[in-house]
């Protein structure tokens, strides 16, 4: 195999006597790990020690309670947005304002890939990502969670819901009122004008 280098190139750059002992370069990296070593540590000894998650964290999917009473409208957009089919419920009829609600909601946490569809699909901010992450299940039986352990009072998830609603589209909801000539479409309506 042919050397694109040419002896005497002037492109090439000569290494000095001490250049090409490499000490100087050895020393160097020692002193940047000498410096390193009494800096404080960022380290955290886990078990002991939980990080501060931020709000913006995805941990585990939990239905709000809000008043007593969960969000939840049992509209199934969630169970029907969910990659790996996580989440399944079943719907009933009540007497209340809210007409429906869950009657039974399961997610299975083997399944659940934290992903976070299930909570921008929710219309009523029922279902959200909670901080929770540090779980283990010994049977698969309790992976699969119920509304027992999924609903969580609102004012435990209300930095989460801020951030939400921080991110929210602010233009949601509202109508506009476009002028009719700002609407041609086609040859035909630029035609009539």
């Amino acid at each position: 195999m042919a050397s694109n280098i040419i002896k005497g190139d002037k492109s090439e750059r000569e290494l000095s006597f001490m250049g090409k002992l490499y000490f100087p370069e050895i020393f160097k990296g020692m002193a940047f790990s000498i410096k390193h070593i009494f800096r404080p540590t960022v380290t955290i000894q886990y078990p002991e020690e939980k990080p501060e998650l931020g709000p913006e964290f995805r941990g585990r999917p939990v239905l709000v309670k809000d008043q007593e009473q969960e969000r939840c409208v049992a509209c199934g957009l969630c169970a029907r947005a969910c990659p790996p089919l996580a989440i399944s419920m079943q719907a009933a009829e009540t007497t209340d304002v809210k007409e429906r609600y869950p009657e039974t909601f399961e997610i299975d946490m083997l399944r659940c890939i934290y992903c976070g569809f299930c909570e921008e699909v929710c219309p009523e901010e029922a279902i959200v990502m909670s901080p929770d992450y540090d779980f283990n299940f010994s049977d698969r039986k309790d992976a699969v969670f119920g509304k027992d352990r999924l609903l969580i009072d609102k004012s435990q998830l209300q930095p989460r819901l801020n951030f939400l609603a921080e991110k929210r589209n602010k233009q949601f909801g509202k109508t506009f009122n476009f002028q009719a000539s700002n609407n041609t479409h086609s040859v035909k309506n630029r035609q009539d004008d």
